[in-house]
Formats: structure tokens, C-alpha cells, sequence
């Protein structure tokens, strides 16, 4: 019976340690702003309390697990300052997950520790899941990407940022949910709550990691007309692998051509193996090293020149 316990501390305390390392629920020095004070618009899809859905059994990226956070109806933004200093550059990051749940670490906390040692303050969205997307399936996940990325514009002054250097960084869902906001700007799709509202929520550049459902497989693998590209949309930067069985790379092909045909200034890195769902993880795969290729396009748009 001693020995037993001591196995079941020994599990307790290394879940608590996995837990701890992965940067999520955000420490204290992270300021949370709760993005409907009033209670998120639209229909609650959850159905049971928030909590990370992770088991033993589920899969580990590059060795380690992560958080799949699930429940979510009260969406947030957790504030990440720049950790050298700032260069006035801010993205909103969007965790993937299917829009079931949010890979709240692996495409989040880890995100947004890589931004802000490069001087960009980091606005970790938790929107509502599940199943509050893609649009226009459901307005919920859209609705809260507009308050957030229109709440980091509003209050550029408070968080030492540049109003026109606000972008969005999505991954999987997340990154689907940051072509929707691209192209989805100039109607809010619900009632207005303060003065957030009256600034635009149109990002202005985008990161686009490994999307799902901008292309429709029923209709051979075509571009969604759902995703309203024009040359206000703005200059994105996407990445996608060929062998990606859970979002097929014509994801991201077809977004590109629709953005060339608009004359919008996007670039595109595909790679012949990598899957799905890295995240920032290295591993021995070329694909893992997108954020340098993403340091470099965004000081060649300007967003963050001469800084590093």
C-alpha cells in the first residue's frame, strides 16, 4: 500500500511539473483581460467546465505534451510584454485545435516566448471552443478574433505598441480563424460593446501556420469562398507541409494563389515532410525552423526593421 502511494505522489507530482513547464494557466506577471464583460454573444457550445483534455494516452509533440485546453466560454487575452525592449510590434496569436479544443502551450505560451524575446508583445486569444468555427458554420470563434485584435488596437497607448503594427499569428484552426479575421474586417458580427469597437479589427499582417479549411476537398480541393480575399487583405506569410495528412497543403496553396491574384504581397514556404501540429517544437525536420524564415519577413515588411 506505501509503495503504492508513493507511485501515485510520484504521477501527481510529475503531472503538476508538466503542468508548470508548460506555461499555462499564464504566471501572475501576465495581465488576463477578459474580452466580453458582459458575457460572450452568441450560442454557449460548451459542455462542461473549462479544462485541459490531455491524457496519458494522448500524443506528445517532439517528445513533451501539451495542454489541450477544452470548455471554453469565456474567451480571454493574456498579456505577454516584450521581454528586451519593444519595437512597438504586437500579434495576437491564435491557438489551433480543430476548433474543439485549443493547443494552449504548444501553439500559445510557446508562441508568444518566442515573439516577445524579439521585442513584439504577444496577445495569447483564448476563444471559444468547441465547435465555434470555422465561419460561417458559427460566428462564435470569429466574433472573439475581432474583439481581440480591435481591444490590442484600442488599447495600443496602454500596451507600448504601435496601433498599425498589429498582427495576427494562427496555427491549424487558429490559423484559418487568422485568414477569416484578414479578410472578415469590415463588419463586426455582433452588437457593439465599447469603444473597441469603433476602431477597424483588420490585422495588419498575418501568419498563417498550417491552416485547415480555406480549401474544400468535396470540390477538389478548392478555395473556400468563405475567405473574401481583396487587396485590403493583408500581406501574409504562410507555411504548410506536403505530407500534411490532417490539413492538406493545398490549405495553403490555394490561399496564396487567391492572395496573388489580389496583389496582395504574401510569401509561402511548403515542405516536403513535417505533418501536422509542430508548433515551434525543433525537431530534425526542416520545417520546424519557420520561425527564422518568419524573423526575416517580418523585418522585410517592416514590422519590426532594424530591431534585431
Amino acid at each position: 500500500m506505501r509503495g503504492a502511494l508513493i507511485v501515485g505522489m510520484l504521477l501527481v507530482g510529475c503531472a503538476v511539473a508538466e503542468a508548470q513547464s508548460s506555461g499555462w494557466p499564464a504566471g501572475p506577471e501576465h495581465a488576463v483581460v477578459t474580452l466580453w464583460p458582459k458575457g460572450a454573444p452568441g450560442v454557449n457550445t460548451t459542455t462542461g467546465p473549462e479544462a485541459d483534455t490531455t491524457t496519458a494516452a494522448s500524443e506528445k509533440i517532439a517528445g513533451r505534451p501539451l495542454v489541450r485546453l477544452g470548455n471554453v466560454s469565456v474567451p480571454t487575452i493574456t498579456v505577454y510584454e516584450p521581454k528586451v525592449v519593444g519595437n512597438g510590434a504586437a500579434v495576437v496569436v491564435f491557438p489551433g485545435g480543430a476548433y474543439r479544443i485549443l493547443a494552449m502551450d504548444l501553439e500559445g505560451t510557446e508562441v508568444c516566448d518566442w515573439l516577445t524575446a524579439r521585442g513584439v508583445a504577444c496577445f495569447l486569444l483564448k476563444y471559444r471552443v468547441p465547435e465555434t468555427g470555422p465561419y460561417p458554420k458559427s460566428d462564435e470563434g470569429l466574433q472573439d478574433a475581432q474583439r481581440a485584435v480591435g481591444m490590442v488596437r484600442a488599447r495600443a497607448a496602454e500596451w507600448k505598441i504601435e496601433p498599425n503594427k498589429v498582427g495576427v499569428l494562427g496555427f491549424s484552426a487558429g490559423a484559418h480563424l487568422a485568414a477569416a479575421v484578414s479578410t472578415h474586417y469590415a463588419t463586426r458580427l455582433y452588437p457593439r460593446v465599447d469603444a473597441a469597437d469603433e476602431v477597424s479589427c483588420r490585422p495588419d499582417f498575418a501568419v498563417v501556420m498550417y491552416p485547415g479549411y480555406l480549401a474544400i476537398a468535396e470540390k477538389g480541393m478548392a478555395f473556400s469562398p468563405d475567405i473574401p480575399v481583396t487587396k485590403e487583405t493583408p500581406p501574409t506569410f504562410l507555411v504548410q507541409a506536403e505530407d500534411d495528412a490532417t490539413a492538406h497543403v493545398e490549405n495553403a496553396v490555394e490561399y496564396f494563389l487567391a492572395l496573388k491574384r489580389a496583389g496582395v504581397p504574401t510569401e509561402l514556404h511548403v515542405y516536403a515532410e513535417g505533418g501536422h501540429g509542430y508548433g515551434l517544437r525543433r525537431t530534425k525536420l526542416p520545417v520546424t525552423a519557420w520561425p527564422d524564415l518568419v524573423d526575416v519577413w517580418m523585418k522585410t515588411i517592416g514590422v519590426t526593421a532594424g530591431t534585431h
